[in-house]
């Protein structure tokens, strides 16, 4: 894929001008030892390939640690595919989890030189406090967020404020985020990465059948309503009527009885009627694999529709709810892959535009500065004069706090006394917090969230060569069975 500044040339990851310092001086640099921590399936898949693209002289380990919400091994195993020499091993033995307690007392008798936090907020804070509390001569920290991350989101910055550095993304994501710290009062202490889904790839000599398949990336929280879920199905269930010759793939991330990231209400697999066409079907597995044979990827605002433009497949994010904070799709206006359900079953899809790439996750890789600023603080803990960075965190409750913040993270995998205590104490100071917040919402409503009209591929002229209808007469009134387009709401709780 070329012309939107994508730049293959930099050596895995590393800032193109920290390569050529190091050529230039002829020394070779300090090997290091870098351990990840992952728990769910989006944190494993992130935390693992951005290691991946890690200088060659980090010498790298993986770690899962035991949560409520911790990937099952098939996930680790989907999650691990495609992983450089240092770590391709996981794809067959994923690492079982250990409890948070045996993973800082490895720590604490063997330091490495960093430690990658890849983990959900709540689990992120507790590790980093645990770190610095226990681990006399700490690693350096790295934390950040899997997938799109813009809006900017507070708990993501709240979670995570005393680790060294947080890797973000895109241009766009780092400005964001940096002036919702200044605002928050926390010093900004974000790095730039490529999306390790994003980076262009080089298929392989083997193909693993023909292109066939329309991939629809289901999300577990977008959009939230069964309703609105409901209609996305009938969306695909149409489309696969329209188009025989398609697999119309419905790609979930988790089997039934496994956990995901975001909590999941009404999984699409169990909104399939009992009369959908055969081709309309439910698969798991890497995304990697069924992009390989995929004609379009379809989503609301999926990570995967960036791995698929970094492929050159087309690719469409549905505008049909609208566009908005809470859809977490504002990301995507003017990229040229917004649309609706129509385009969708006519088979429009769109290719993104360049003058959007640089700012949104396309950006040349001699831009990416994480593992340069990562190296500098491993340098520094060197010389003894890394500083622990101060918590966002202003509220008080010494051990007692920090004892009901540690069961909130681990839940049933915290057995401590104290832990047991601060429940029993705090689950009715905080079901009390949240009655006044619904009794607080109902007397002062806050500002419904702007949400943009939907938006179409008819509306502009950055449409894919991929298969498609004509626009001419149509075999039925698809707008009828897709319903209204109203502006919808939802909501629901972000775990970042």
């Amino acid at each position: 894929m070329t012309g939107g500044g994508l730049d293959v040339t930099a050596d895995e990851g590393e800032p193109t001008g920290g390569l050529e310092a190091r050529l230039q001086s002829g020394t070779a640099p300090r090997a290091r030892r870098v351990v990840g921590l992952v728990d769910t399936d989006s944190f494993a898949k992130w935390g693992a390939h951005l290691l991946a693209t890690a200088p060659a002289h980090w010498d790298l380990e993986l770690l899962t640690v035991a949560t409520p919400r911790s990937a099952s091994r098939a996930q680790l195993r989907s999650a691990f595919r495609g992983l450089d020499d240092r770590l391709a091993h996981l794809a067959a033995a994923p690492p079982a989890p250990l409890h948070v307690d045996a993973i800082v007392e490895r720590l604490r008798q063997d330091p490495p030189d960093a430690v990658l936090v890849s983990v959900i907020g709540p689990v992120a804070e507790l590790v980093i406090d645990e770190v610095l509390r226990r681990v006399r001569r700490r690693p350096v920290l790295v934390t950040g967020l899997p997938g799109i991350s813009y809006p900017a989101k507070w708990k993501g910055v709240f979670f995570r404020a005393r680790a060294d550095l947080f890797v973000l993304h895109s241009h766009r994501e780092v400005r964001a985020y940096e002036e919702l710290a200044d605002e928050g009062g926390v010093d900004p202490h974000f790095a730039l990465a490529t999306l390790p889904f994003a980076r262009p790839t080089t298929p392989g000599p083997y193909r693993p059948g023909p292109r066939d398949s329309v991939v629809f990336a289901a999300q577990p929280s977008v959009p939230a309503e069964r309703a609105e879920r409901e209609r996305v199905v009938g969306w695909l269930v149409e489309a696969a009527r329209e188009h025989p010759s398609w697999r119309v793939v419905i790609k979930v991330r988790a089997a039934a009885g496994e956990q995901q990231t975001h909590r999941e209400q009404d999984p699409y697999p169990d909104l399939v009627p009992a009369g959908a066409p055969t081709n309309l079907v439910v698969e798991s597995g890497p995304m990697s694999e069924h992009l390989d044979r995929a004609v379009a990827l379809v989503t609301i605002s999926s990570t995967a529709v960036l791995e698929a433009a970094a492929r050159g497949v087309p690719a469409l994010t549905l505008t049909d709810f609208g566009t908005g904070r809470h859809l977490i799709n504002e990301v995507f206006v003017g990229s040229g892959l917004e649309g609706d359900a129509r385009d969708l079953v006519d088979g429009r899809f769109g290719t993104v535009r360049a003058e959007w790439m640089h700012d949104n996750h396309f950006h040349p890789e001699s831009e990416n500065d994480w593992a340069a600023r990562t190296e500098a603080l491993m340098a520094l803990r060197d010389a003894g004069g890394l500083v622990d960075r101060p918590a966002a965190r202003r509220s008080r409750g010494g051990e007692l706090r920090r004892a009901w913040e540690r069961k909130n993270a681990l839940g049933p995998d915290d057995r401590s006394v104290l832990g047991t205590v601060a429940l029993v104490i705090g689950a009715p100071v905080r079901a009390a917090k949240r009655l006044g917040r619904r009794v607080l919402r109902v007397v002062r409503p806050a500002e419904a969230p702007v949400v943009l009209a939907p938006t179409s591929q008819r509306d502009g002229s950055h449409r894919s060569d991929g298969p498609r209808r004509s626009d001419g007469p149509r075999r039925s009134d698809v707008s009828d069975r897709l319903g209204d387009r109203e502006e919808q709401l939802v909501t629901g709780r972000d775990p970042r």
